[in-house]
């Protein structure tokens, strides 16, 4: 029998969390809302000098939902434009299942999102293929739906490379990447991305999905996310250097525990 995520959690949330009150209570009143700022330097295998030092700001995983309110959004998109970002990384999942009532609010909350060298985003496996990123994209912010874009900075070229949830085939993503400039970063919803980026020597990609494992426990660690190749922070295959974050909001259980959330601001250097 195959245990997903979604089993994890609510079995978490039923036994240790809910044996735990105290933790229980802690995660669902407070955890979910200690939004932290992650700074971190990515080394990046062939970045110009002249691109060293470079900043993204990188927020994924919003889930706008009756449980993740306007304010919690507003309060991810304030700590971002509070770090001076260069570019903005939307990675996905901007509500949950689909939920069309919360399309609207959810891009209307990141409507003040805005950065020298623009916002870009991503689906999630949560988004739809049409409302969301229209809703997004009114709001100025560039949908990538398999799609490639090239931007100069500090007069050297970037490509990012942009691709939804479900195209996960190697084949279809070297598509998108073949003949891309040196210096290419591939936006994809889910860290397991990281095995045909480096089979594809893509130098830099930037994730989210596994929301950390939203509840890690003791000793037991993230249950929820072990399948994933790094479940949170910065790894390494090869040549290829990834980030993933913890998102922002809850899915299935609201609650986080020893997992807050947060917005990363990442610094690119030559690896």
């Amino acid at each position: 029998m195959v245990v997903t995520r979604r089993a994890v959690l609510k079995t978490l949330l039923a036994t240790g969390v809910g044996a735990v009150s105290g933790t229980g209570a802690y995660g669902f009143l407070s955890g979910r809302h200690e939004l932290s700022i992650t700074q971190a330097t990515l080394p990046v295998a062939g970045l110009p000098p002249a691109l060293a030092g470079l900043r993204i700001g990188l927020l994924t995983d919003v889930h706008r939902s009756r449980w993740v309110s306007h304010e919690d959004v507003t309060q991810a998109v304030t700590a971002v434009m509070s770090q001076q970002p260069d570019l903005i990384v939307l990675g996905g999942d901007y509500v949950t299942w689909g939920d069309r009532q919360f399309v609207r609010p959810a891009a209307d909350a990141l409507a003040p999102l805005s950065a020298p060298h623009g916002v870009y985003g991503i689906l999630g496996n949560h988004d739809d293929d049409h409302d969301m990123p229209a809703a997004l994209g009114k709001n100025g912010v560039q949908m990538l739906k398999d799609a490639r874009t090239r931007i100069t900075i500090r007069n050297e070229t970037i490509d990012l490379v942009g691709i939804r949830f479900w195209t996960k085939r190697q084949v279809d993503i070297a598509a998108l990447t073949r003949d891309a400039a040196p210096t290419m970063i591939l936006l994809a919803h889910d860290p397991r991305r990281l095995t045909e980026a480096a089979a594809l020597g893509v130098p830099l990609v930037l994730s989210g999905h596994t929301h950390g494992g939203q509840v890690v426990l003791p000793l037991v660690g993230a249950i929820a996310a072990q399948k994933f190749p790094v479940i949170a922070g910065i790894g390494r295959r090869d040549r290829t250097t990834i980030f993933v974050s913890r998102g922002v909001g809850t899915i299935y259980v609201p609650v986080r525990i020893n997992c807050p959330p947060e917005i990363a601001l990442l610094t690119l250097q030559p690896a």
